[in-house]
C-alpha cells in the first residue's frame, strides 16, 4: 500500500466543526481545491510510474476527497472509510433543518462516489441504501496501543487504581454522566482518582458538576504518541454513557484501544457495543451515573473481579487486530481484481 497525501491542516475536532456548520465550507474551499490540484497531480504522477492501482482507499473524514478520487481514478474501485455520516454527527451535536439536509445529502454523494463503503456498526450500515456496497469492519486499535499494553503488564509495576476517560466533549460521550459518577462515589466515600482528558461542548457542565472534587484532574490535551501508554497505566477506562440516537449506533474507537492497552473497561449496554465485543467489557445502563459508580465500586472492592475484567479485555481485544479486521475487506479487493 502507497499513501498518497496532501495535509488539510485542520484537526478531527476542526472537521467535525465544519460538518456541524456548512456555513463554513466555503472559509476552507479554497484550500481544498488547493490540494485537490496538488493530490490529482500525486495521483496522476504514481499511476505514470506504476500503472493502474488495484484500489483506492479513502479514509474517514473523506466526504470530499472521495469525489476527487472518483474523478482521477477512473474504472479503479474507490473504497470510502465512512466512519463518520456528517448529517448524523452535526445532528447529534445539535443541528437541525437545512444543516441536517445539505450535509445528509453530502453523505449521499460520497456513497454514491464509492464503489464500497466501510462502516464500524451495523447499526451505520442500516442507514445506507439497499443498492449501496457495504461492508462493516470494525474500527479496532493501532498498534502502539497494544503495545502499551504488553509494556505495562510486564513493567512488573501494578497499574494505579485509577480510572480514565479520553475524547471530546461532545453529547454522544456522555461525559457528564461520568462527573455524576465521581460525584456519587465521593458521597459513598469512594474517591479514586478520575482524570478526564480532552474538551468540547459538554465541557463546561462538566466542569460544574465535578466542581469541589478533589480526586478529579481534567486534562485539555496529551500529545498522541503518549496517550497509549497514559492509559494503560490506569486500572479503568471509560467508554460512552449518553443516550443519543447517535451514540446508541457507535462502538467508539477509545473502547477498543483501552481494550487493547489491558485497562478493564466500562462503557454503555448498547446493541453494536453487546455484539461486537461481546463479554469483553463491563456494560452499564447508557445514562445511568448510578449504574456506572456501582460498575465503578464493584471493581475497585475486588481486586479479583477487576483483574477478570483486565483479562478478559485484552483477550477480547486480540480479536480486533488490523490484521484480522481487514481481512474481509482484502478478500474483497482480490475479488475485484478478477
Amino acid at each position: 500500500m502507497e499513501e498518497i497525501n496532501r495535509p488539510l491542516m485542520l484537526s478531527t475536532a476542526q472537521r467535525v466543526e465544519i460538518l456541524k456548520k456548512p456555513w463554513k465550507l466555503f472559509g476552507f474551499a479554497w484550500n481544498l481545491l488547493g490540494l485537490w490540484r496538488g493530490l490529482r497531480r500525486d495521483a496522476r504522477a504514481w499511476m505514470k510510474r506504476n500503472g493502474r492501482p488495484d484500489a483506492v482507499l479513502v479514509g474517514y473524514m473523506g466526504h470530499f476527497d472521495v469525489l476527487l478520487a472518483h474523478h482521477v481514478f477512473k474504472d479503479v474501485p474507490i473504497i470510502l472509510d465512512h466512519l463518520i455520516f456528517a448529517g448524523d454527527t452535526a445532528k447529534d451535536r445539535g443541528a437541525q433543518g437545512l444543516k441536517v439536509k445539505l450535509l445528509r445529502r453530502l453523505d449521499r454523494m460520497a456513497i454514491d462516489a464509492a464503489t464500497l463503503t466501510l462502516l464500524d456498526t451495523q447499526e451505520h450500515q442500516a442507514m445506507c441504501r439497499p443498492g449501496d456496497e457495504t461492508m462493516v469492519v470494525p474500527v479496532g486499535a493501532p498498534d502502539e496501543w497494544y503495545a502499551a499494553g504488553s509494556a505495562e503488564s510486564h513493567s512488573g509495576n501494578a497499574r494505579t487504581a485509577d480510572i480514565v476517560f479520553y475524547g471530546l466533549y461532545t453529547p454522544l460521550q456522555g461525559v457528564p454522566v461520568i462527573a455524576q459518577a465521581a460525584k456519587e462515589l465521593a458521597a459513598r466515600g469512594i474517591t479514586p482518582k478520575f482524570t478526564l482528558i480532552g474538551k468540547g461542548q459538554d465541557y463546561a457542565e462538566v466542569r460544574r458538576i465535578a466542581d469541589g472534587l478533589g480526586n478529579v484532574e481534567f486534562r485539555e490535551w496529551v500529545e498522541p504518541e503518549e496517550l497509549p501508554a497514559l492509559v494503560a497505566s490506569h486500572a479503568i477506562s471509560l467508554g460512552i454513557f449518553s443516550t443519543t440516537p447517535k451514540g446508541l449506533h457507535v462502538v467508539p474507537n477509545k473502547v477498543y484501544q483501552s481494550m487493547a492497552a489491558g485497562c478493564a473497561v466500562i462503557t454503555s449496554d448498547t446493541a453494536p457495543q453487546r455484539r461486537m465485543l461481546g463479554d469483553g467489557v463491563v456494560y452499564v445502563k447508557p445514562g445511568d451515573a448510578t449504574a456506572l459508580a456501582d460498575a465503578i465500586e464493584r471493581l475497585l472492592a475486588d481486586p479479583a473481579a477487576l483483574h477478570a475484567a483486565q483479562a478478559a479485555a485484552s483477550t477480547a481485544a486480540e480479536s480486533f487486530t488490523d490484521d484480522k479486521i481487514t481481512r474481509p475487506l482484502a478478500a474483497w479487493i482480490t475479488r475485484s481484481m478478477r
